[in-house]
């Protein structure tokens, strides 16, 4: 039976030096590495003596050539290189080896295996037999095996003195499968391998068993790449499409080059697919396409009640090129025949971004400023879209003037706005604005330890006159009652702002506190707390009176109060508002690191002065982390009315991770109705995630979502892994209970190479909608 081998593929050549030719006998054991010094360094010397430590028999030759032998095999180092075989026959001067019986040759974590090697010490010439060799993922072997310069471009052997070396084998074999009699395997005429970083082959054929099911004259396959060429198949079952499959082949035409072609069939909705493309052009930049069409069956109605075309389709389009050191230009097109195909197709899409923009960004970055020129059109009639076209901003970031203990920051903006409206609901309107923001400070620490930073600012803003009518918002970016659509004219409006903000650290340590049961050696406690005070009168406009392209929106969390972080430029209104925090750390060793043990934030603002929109506290919020074991953490956040007395959000949730065996999470998310955030029923969910390890072969995973104000399962999943050696099955059960539509269940059976996963780590915990193909 032929042996069942992982070897690694050497990295990298080794370089000239003067080699010193030594022979040792020495009871070593054999795994120490002997081409090492004592201090770790590489040894210069070529060292040989015997596997198991006992005495070799060695032999001179014409003063040049040394023999050596032993019934355990005999072993050669030098620098990273360590040679094994039965006999080996070494040129002291020009380091040639010739190694017979059991050959192993290893460099650095690298191994080749075959029975007759003839191997350069100084070059790292190597030229082989038949031979047997793998760098994970991949694992090959081949005959007349020879080692020399290739050039890249061509990947043909090349007579310039190049520094790369690769090695070149006739009749050989690739796959991934690393067992003796790999269930696929691609084999090849001509086998090239670049250690470290690629194999490629000419006349390959890849084998399913004995079967050969696709040829090509050229193939290659970097080491560090997610998908090979291959094919993707997701069989299933769903309420919604009925039986479907999903499938997708996975292609590279070279390093800069490569996509997928999908083709996707659902029994209730028809036929999908389109081609998925990525390439890098180098100094020009790089990107992706995606685009796919599909003519659904049963394509439902949109946000109007109206019927939605059964010709659908969407175009995703994105690209990046670094034009210059410091300039940076980036586009993103997002065209969608409807706004629920991405829903209906592309599920984890969808939960990331429900509503994707538009946009062309170009930007240039110095040491103190930064340039950037932004686009966003309405591609989609059916989103509600501010276009800017174009919004200019000049930044400066916070820099001291001169010599003074004085620094300045500002930021100045000019463009062309139109809010256009979902579905025309509403009138457009648009405008020119034109604001400056200028702003100084002047930190200061005192007594050594109080760290004060007053500031003063002003603002400018001129407004063309609207075209259209505008919606008047409040400073909260709530529609003002009884208010009408108004025209706004031309109009400037001139905003004045000051502060301070005030904080100091104190920090204590506790050497003598220990407790196993928290994993606590020492503790150091770090005490923050904070108050930032903001001033600014009544502008000389107020937000009702502007047209509201930058309105502030509602948020769970608090907001900055401070300029420029408040970006909401037409929402600036007066303010006289204290902000209170606290912020605490517990620190500890573990393990001769220190880490936090619990961190925690509490923080609200006391409006001196209120407006019509504020009450006099805001609502009291917190932040908490606590980890008090490696493998237990519980985060905490809570958002409490303090006039009502009631908590308006809390989201807590607990992770345990004791081994690879199992795991466990749960959270509660509530959300009290809240008006002012739209929100009209509010939540109360409950949800967990758990997976057990059964074996080595099997696991499983279960996944729920519970909603406790009706008692409703919205969502369930159950997925069975099945490890099948050189890939890995899973069968998924989902059950979707949905509010004012119809209940969906899916069943669905995705694969994915071990060598080339399919999922990032972890994907199919955070988003489990990819394995049932969403």
């Amino acid at each position: 039976m032929m042996k069942r081998i992982l070897i690694l593929l050497a990295v990298g050549f080794l370089g000239l030096a003067p080699v010193a030719l030594a022979a040792e006998s020495e009871t070593k054991p054999a795994s120490a590495p002997a081409s090492e010094t004592d201090d770790g360094e590489e040894s210069d010397k070529l060292i040989i003596k015997s596997v198991d430590g006992s005495p070799a028999s060695f032999e001179t030759l014409d003063d040049s050539i040394i023999k050596a032998s032993h019934p355990s095999g005999v072993q050669a180092t030098y620098r990273n290189a360590t040679l094994t075989a039965k006999r080996l026959s070494i040129n002291s001067e020009t380091q040639q080896t010739q190694a017979e019986g059991d050959v192993r040759l290893q460099r650095s974590d690298s191994l080749w295996v075959g029975e007759r090697l003839s191997y350069n010490f100084e070059t790292g010439e190597l030229q082989g037999e038949y031979f047997k060799v793998g760098d994970a993922p991949f694992f090959a072997s081949g005959s007349n095996l020879t080692g020399s310069k290739l050039d890249e471009d061509e990947e043909k052997p090349a007579s310039a003195d190049l520094t790369e070396r690769v090695y070149t084998a006739s009749n050989g074999m690739i796959t991934t499968d690393d067992i003796e009699n790999p269930v696929y395997r691609i084999k090849a005429k001509t086998l090239i391998v670049f250690p470290g970083k690629r194999i490629a082959a000419y006349g390959a054929t890849a084998y399913v068993g004995k079967m050969p099911v696709f040829y090509w004259p050229y193939y290659r396959r970097d080491y560090a790449e997610r998908h090979p060429n291959n094919i993707e198949l997701t069989p299933g079952y769903r309420s919604l499409f009925g039986p479907f499959l999903l499938g997708a082949y996975n292609w590279q035409a070279s390093t800069n080059l490569s996509g997928s072609v999908n083709l996707d069939y659902r029994q209730k909705r028809g036929f999908g697919g389109g081609p998925d493309v990525n390439y890098n052009m180098g100094r020009f930049g790089k990107g992706a396409a995606k685009f796919y069409m599909t003519r659904d069956d049963d394509p439902g109605t949109n946000n109007l009640a109206l019927p939605i075309e059964s010709r659908r389709h969407r175009l995703h389009f994105t690209h990046r090129a670094q034009l210059r050191p410091g300039m940076t230009a980036r586009g993103v097109v997002r065209w969608q025949s409807d706004e629920f195909i991405i829903r209906d197709f592309f599920e984890s899409e969808y939960r990331l971004n429900p509503q994707p923009s538009t946009f062309f960004e170009l930007s240039q970055f110095w040491r103190n400023f930064s340039l950037n020129a932004y686009a966003q059109p309405q591609v989609n009639d059916f989103y509600d879209t501010v276009e800017r076209l174009p919004d200019i901003r000049l930044t400066g970031v916070r820099q001291q003037i001169g010599v003074t203990p004085l620094f300045y920051e500002s930021e100045n903006s000019l463009g062309f706005y139109r809010h256009q409206f979902a579905n025309n609901s509403a009138p457009e309107f648009s405008a020119w604005r034109g604001d400056t923001f200028h702003q100084v400070t002047l930190p200061k620490t005192l007594l050594g330890w109080l760290n004060v930073t007053p500031r003063m600012g002003g603002r400018f803003t001129h407004y063309g006159e609207t075209d259209g009518f505008g919606i008047p918002l409040d400073a909260s970016g709530r529609v003002v009652p009884g208010a009408a659509p108004t025209s706004f004219g031309e109009q400037d409006r001139f905003v004045f702002n000051t502060g301070a903000e005030v904080s100091f650290k104190a920090s204590r340590v506790f050497k003598n506190v220990e407790s196993r049961l928290l994993d606590i050696h020492e503790l150091r406690h770090i005490l923050e707390p904070s108050v930032n005070y903001v001033y600014v009168p009544s502008p000389s406009e107020i937000p009702p009176n502007l047209p509201q392209f930058d309105p502030s929106f509602p948020s769970f969390r608090l907001l900055p109060i401070d300029y420029p972080d408040f970006n909401s430029i037409d929402s600036v209104d007066s303010q006289n508002t204290f902000r209170f925090g606290l912020r605490n750390r517990f620190q500890t060793k573990r393990n001769g690191l220190v880490e936090d043990v619990l961190r925690s934030a509490v923080y609200l603002d006391w409006h001196a002065s209120r407006r019509p929109d504020q009450q006099t506290f805001s609502d009291l919020f917190t932040d908490i982390d606590f980890q008090p074991r490696r493998w237990l953490s519980v985060t905490s956040l809570t958002r409490y009315d303090i006039d009502d007395g009631v908590f308006q959000q809390s989201d807590n949730f607990i992770t345990f991770e004791p081994n690879n065996t199992w795991s466990f999470s749960a959270g509660h998310r509530y959300i009290r109705d809240l008006a002012a955030l739209g929100i009209d029923s509010g939540s109360s969910a409950v949800y967990g995630t758990f997976y057990l390890r059964l074996n080595e072969d099997w696991g499983l995973r279960t996944q729920h979502l519970f909603e406790a104000r009706d008692g409703r399962l919205e969502e369930q999943y159950y997925t069975i892994y099945r490890d099948l050696r050189s890939w890995t099955g899973a069968l998924t059960f989902r059950v979707r209970e949905a509010r004012g539509g119809r209940d969906d269940f899916t069943v669905a059976v995705t694969f994915s190479f071990k060598a080339f996963p399919r999922f990032g780590v972890g994907q199919d915990k955070v988003t489990p909608s990819t394995l049932v193909g969403g």
